[in-house]
């Protein structure tokens, strides 16, 4: 194939103007470093806790609305066996950004917390915390995997490249500047980033509707002509599972670092409110342009394309129908700009979930775990390090993907199933929550979810499940809302066990629990003082208190 050099310039040039705008970025990040007397790395995490509002904006929306997001849902749209009725995406970004500023907001800002681990570790202990991890890990790798997949299959489509290439380049990018100036360089990359897609992906809906290949689309929502009607159907015995898919990324969301990353940066809770109001404002609305795309897509007598026959979804492409539209529906010019939105899409959820993660292993795992005298300096370089891990697995994992969407909801399928109850019990059901009970529910859900089986991953279906209707492959299609059923059997467990925990513990067969998980081994410094001291704060959230702005106003810096 001939490379598309002319594409290949253009994504060139944007890739230059994201990277110096982090680096630019980056010198902003250490005069804030250079500020601060207290702990340095915070800055890289958080931001220093002093984010414009309007750059706060930006960056919650443009960490929510990715590669996965914008390409999984032209993908759905397309598949005849889906459908607008199945683009659940949306909805569950506007669940996730509203339930976060009316719940989540409050509690998680209000002891000046820097990492959502920092909430677990004061109640469980560092052992306990160190485990609830593994799933919030995993959950960050596989997005970085799907957003990655994402730009590797769209440049391989439109560029004429190898997608493995694309996604090395792209990776190699994000991990840069990422490094360069943590949560700074995200944050105003972000701002780039979001005013790319907007724009990219709005100048490409009016050419491509205009295609003379594509039939009038509120004809074919309804009508069958190349295809089954593209608006789907949602039946009855279909409802559980619908539900399920929007909690699962709705609900799922809130316990994703990336989340709190966000409104930890901000400067007082009021702004961190309006930062999710308005990310589930402009989420939907940077949907339009991807379900439109996938509306036409699936409107198109392909035979009359340079594509030809078969049709994408008929070749397993659907993943891709979107830089497939791109490249065959729009003039050459306005698919060159699509690239770049496509492109920045990617990036900002990229770089989003490489912080969350290294933040996190940085802090909470060596910093509180593995080496509890680290200097501020060697915390910054095991992040700084965790980043490029984060990315390596990743890109590697990116490079196998088949379908953008599969990663996108197992991430939300590891984190729901396993974090939403821990997440919920630790900031809400506190006082009657305990390790043991955290312990018996995490492994009851990994149970659960492994006997429940996963085709996608060739996990055997051993649990037998209500509802299920067999299909032709012999695979059994679940109606059933399993993953919000261990969802919640997995909150009643860990209620029960900790009450029988604290009722055996009473009667002295089990080591005392209260007392033991009542201070948190985190620091904390208090807000008067200049130097770092050690600081026991109770764990129960206590209601009407209020967060700190900004260095020197009861924060680490």
């Amino acid at each position: 194939m001939a490379v598309n050099w002319a594409g290949l310039i253009s994504i060139g040039v944007f890739y230059i103007v994201v990277l110096g705008t982090g680096i630019w970025a980056s010198r902003k990040s250490k005069r804030e470093e250079r500020k601060c007397t207290g702990n340095r790395s915070e800055v890289a995490m958080v931001g220093g806790r002093n984010l414009n509002l309007c750059v706060s904006i930006f960056t919650m929306t443009a960490t929510w609305v990715g590669g996965g997001y914008i390409l999984g849902n032209a993908e759905v749209v397309y598949d005849p066996t889906k459908g607008l009725v199945w683009a659940t995406g949306p909805i569950a970004y506007v669940i996730t950004l509203v339930v976060g500023a009316l719940f989540f907001v409050k509690p998680i800002r209000s002891k000046n917390y820097v990492t959502l681990m920092d909430p677990f570790q004061e109640k469980y202990g560092n052992t306990v915390a160190a485990v609830l991890f593994i799933p919030a890990l995993i959950g960050d790798i596989l997005w970085i995997a799907c957003v990655l997949g994402a730009l590797g299959g769209t440049v391989s489509v439109v560029m004429d490249i190898s997608s493995s290439l694309a996604v090395g380049i792209s990776a190699a990018v994000a991990v840069i500047y990422t490094l360069m100036g943590g949560l700074y360089s995200v944050a105003y990359t972000d701002v780039i980033q979001l005013s790319f897609m907007f724009i990219g992906l709005w100048l490409c809906v009016p050419f491509i509707l205009v295609s003379p290949s594509s039939a009038n689309i509120t004809v074919a929502a309804v009508t069958k002509l190349y295809q089954e009607p593209w608006i789907g159907k949602l039946e009855p015995e279909d409802a559980g599972r619908w539900v399920d898919d929007i909690l699962l990324m709705g609900i799922g969301g809130l316990c994703y670092q990336a989340f709190y990353q966000r409104i930890l940066s901000t400067a007082t809770d009021t702004q961190a409110k309006i930062t999710c109001y308005a990310g589930a404002v402009l989420c939907p609305i940077l949907a339009v342009p991807s379900l439109i795309i996938g509306a036409t897509a699936a409107s198109t007598n392909w035979n009359q394309t340079h594509f030809g026959s078969p049709s994408p979804y008929e070749q397993g492409k659907a993943g891709m129908i979107l830089p497939i539209a791109l490249q065959y529906l729009c003039p050459f010019y306005v698919s060159l700009v699509a690239m770049g939105a496509l492109a920045a899409a990617v990036m900002s959820s990229v770089d989003s979930a490489l912080l969350s993660a290294s933040s996190q292993l940085g802090r909470n795992i060596f910093k509180n775990i593995i080496y509890k005298k680290a200097s501020e300096k060697m915390i910054l370089v095991v992040v700084k390090v965790s980043v490029l891990l984060c990315g390596t697995m990743a890109a590697v994992l990116a490079m196998t993907a088949k379908s953008i969407h599969l990663f996108w909801i197992l991430s939300g399928d590891v984190v729901y199933s396993m974090m939403t109850p821990q997440v919920v019990c630790t900031f809400y059901l506190s006082r009657w929550v305990n390790h043991y009970g955290a312990c018996s529910g995490f492994v009851l859900a990994i149970v659960l979810r492994v006997l429940v089986g996963e085709p996608l991953l060739g996990l055997p279906d051993i649990l037998p499940l209500p509802w299920d209707k067999i299909q032709e492959d012999g695979h059994r299609y679940r109606l059933f809302p399993f993953r919000t059923a261990i969802m919640l059997i997995t909150i009643g467990t860990i209620l029960l066990a900790s009450r029988l925990a604290a009722w055996v513990s009473e009667k002295r067969l089990l080591k005392r629990i209260s007392g033991a998980e009542t201070h948190t081994n985190i620091h904390y410094m208090a807000p008067a003082q200049k130097d770092v001291e050690e600081k026991e704060i109770e764990y129960d959230y206590a209601p009407g208190t209020d967060s700190g702005a900004g260095c020197g106003k009861g924060i680490h810096c």
